[in-house]
């Protein structure tokens, strides 16, 4: 239990430094800005308690606010995420895997399982953290767009973390 903490705290840590030291200092377009800290709520065991991934959820968004200029759309969009990640695991899996410890990865999941799972948490998130950044339905095509592009290219990304870290499973 103490070793999973400490996992899990040492990936939050790792996953917050990489997004803010790396990853916001590219700049790609106006219309591509990956946020790949999400992946820390997209990871937590099927098992974790729906209140655990809130208050987690919470804490990488405050986090998150601390280093923008905006407060608190980081913390919506990533409790928005972790509310939905619920609904969307007890529609996606069966109840054998929902009470056990495994991690949704391309390994568990699979590779396309893994991705739509990927693209739909992190949709609601960009979509949430972009229209709540502009505040205003002026440029909502634009506003879209960037949603759009980042979701991809942040999809890209963990994907790409996902295979570097992760081994596929072969199935018999």
């Amino acid at each position: 239990m103490i070793i999973d903490i400490l996992n899990y705290l040492t990936r939050f840590i790792l996953l917050v430094f990489f997004q803010i030291v790396i990853v916001n200092n590219i700049d790609l377009s106006t219309y591509v800005n990956p946020y790949i800290y999400v992946v820390f709520i997209i990871g937590l065991p099927y098992n974790t308690k729906p209140w655990i991934v809130l208050v987690l959820s919470l804490l990488l968004g405050m986090t998150m606010d601390s280093f923008s200029s905006l407060p608190g759309p980081h913390i919506a969009a990533t409790v928005l995420m972790g509310y939905f990640r619920r609904f969307y695991l007890i529609f996606s899996t069966n109840k054998d895997d929902l009470s056990t410890k495994i991690e949704p990865s391309i390994s568990t999941k699979g590779p396309i399982g893994f991705l739509v799972y990927a693209l739909i948490m992190v949709f609601i998130h960009h979509f949430v953290l972009f229209y709540l950044e502009a505040f205003s339905f002026n440029q909502f095509f634009s506003t879209l767009a960037r949603v759009f592009f980042s979701t991809i290219f942040t999809i890209l990304l963990i994907g790409l973390g996902q295979l570097l870290f992760y081994r596929i499973a072969k199935k018999a």
